[in-house]
């Protein structure tokens, strides 16, 4: 049994694959990203709440 020669159609499908594929890991980067300057730049740290109680 020899190689079957690829449809166009399979082509194509792989080509758009790839190209949802690296929207996809772009998306993922920048999410990543903005998830990293966010927390190092210490946004992320809750506030302290006016007229709460810490517990001491």
């Amino acid at each position: 049994m020899g190689l079957m020669r690829e449809h166009e159609l399979h082509q194509r499908r792989r080509g758009r694959n790839i190209g949802v594929g690296l929207v996809l890991a772009a998306f993922i980067a920048i999410i990543f990203g903005l998830t990293v300057v966010k927390v190092s730049r210490g946004d992320y740290q809750m506030q302290p709440q006016p007229g709460v109680s810490d517990g001491n």
